[in-house]
């Protein structure tokens, strides 16, 4: 389409993972201005979108991930979205693209702060297209990091909430009792907790 810079070597990608090459090998063939961005889109919208981003020639990325539905008379595997209204496209932001990207049925918008729309490092998406290629069981997890306030929601622990640490590579949670300033430190596995609020950035 008219006003569009094509950033991928091949146009658009849908990402059945057991076919697709790394991104470095595609090298040259990549606009240097061009980026990664996360595209927000309306609930259930993920692939409605990633079909019209096809058909506009925007290369784009919907990681796909597959999973058991159980039915009261069977039990099937179907294909869904790993990450529940997003998708991700790569373009240059200074281009047409961006606009035809905001225009696309299902499309909320580019997830970004008041300046504009984020880049996500390449490494990110490589690192998680080799993931989904490997085939190897996996889920959507929340995104926490240290100073989140979380509980742990399974086992002996189940209800306790406390601050996420981290020592080395183990996941620890700090218990308070603020009344006597003292605190304790649990180690607990990732999968047992949940987030509860998150930490609040320092200026």
């Amino acid at each position: 389409m008219d006003g569009l810079t094509a950033c991928g070597a091949t146009g658009s990608t849908l990402a059945h993972e057991s076919a697709v090459s790394p991104l470095a090998d595609q090298g040259e063939q990549l606009d240097r201005n061009c980026h990664w961005y996360a595209v927000w889109t309306r609930s259930r919208q993920e692939k409605v979108a990633a079909t019209f981003l096809d058909a506009f020639g925007v290369y784009y990325y919907l990681p796909i991930n597959s999973e058991f539905r159980k039915w009261s008379d069977r039990r099937q595997r179907v294909e869904v979205p790993l990450f529940r209204g997003y998708l991700f496209v790569r373009i240059n932001p200074f281009s047409g693209e961006r606009l035809q990207v905001l225009k696309t049925p299902g499309v909320v918008g580019l997830v970004g702060n008041q300046a504009g729309p984020l880049p996500i490092p390449d490494r990110e998406i490589e690192d998680l297209r080799t993931v989904l290629a490997a085939q190897v069981k996996c889920s959507e997890h929340p995104f926490l990091k240290e100073g989140d306030r979380v509980q742990v929601v399974r086992g002996v622990l189940a209800g306790i909430e406390g601050i996420l640490l981290r020592t080395n590579s183990e996941e620890r949670i700090l218990i308070s009792i603020g009344l006597i300033h003292q605190s304790l430190a649990v180690n607990v596995l990732r999968k047992d907790i949940e987030l509860i609020r998150a930490s609040t950035p320092r200026n």
